[in-house]
């Protein structure tokens, strides 16, 4: 089951796992195949990114924002990631994605997905920042704005250390990457 299969499947299912409320986590159910390895037989760097977008897409679905999305014009788009590997998810191995927007701030929401083996144990982490462009406005929305028009009236809380090092080793890299173009 390659990405689009995998897709199908989660956005299919959308409904039967509820509605996500911001400040939860979600989580999807894989099995490492063979198209997800590389030549040490786990699974491949990219897969997780892959797999990381996968639980992105679910939690927005679920949120409400793929409508809004449609109707408003808006695209999500993610800034940035940083990953860590712990542990190898072996071939055919059983896994679990815990999705969640953990906190944001201005236009970026930070955004975190854990890998974990059906041990318990924590094979992965990807930390992401991402924001919600307006089309039509031209500009990122404020998450504030988002959430808002989600119906919620969730804050946000504030960056904890390991966060705010992460959005600031981030911006460092956004600018110089500017500066080289």
């Amino acid at each position: 089951m390659y990405v689009w299969a995998r897709l199908a499947r989660v956005l299919a299912t959308a409904k039967s796992r509820g509605d996500y409320q911001v400040g939860t986590e979600t989580r999807l159910t894989f099995r490492c195949l063979p198209t997800d390895i590389d030549l040490n037989l786990h699974l491949n760097n990219a897969r997780y990114m892959m797999l990381a977008d996968v639980g992105r897409i679910d939690l927005f679905m679920r949120a409400g924002l793929g409508k809004m999305i449609r109707e408003r014009k808006w695209a999500p788009m993610l800034g940035g990631l940083q990953a860590v590997y712990v542990r190898e998810i072996r071939l055919w191995q059983r896994f679990h994605v815990y999705s969640a927007i953990e906190t944001w701030e201005g236009t970026q929401a930070l955004g975190r997905h854990r890998f974990v083996l059906e041990s318990g144990e924590t094979a992965a982490t990807v930390v992401t920042t991402a924001g919600v462009y307006d089309r039509p406005g031209r500009r990122f929305l404020e998450i504030d704005e988002v959430v808002s028009a989600l119906g919620s009236d969730v804050r946000p809380r504030p960056l904890n250390e390991d966060e705010s090092a992460f959005m600031a080793s981030h911006m460092a890299m956004r600018s110089a990457a500017r500066a080289q173009s």
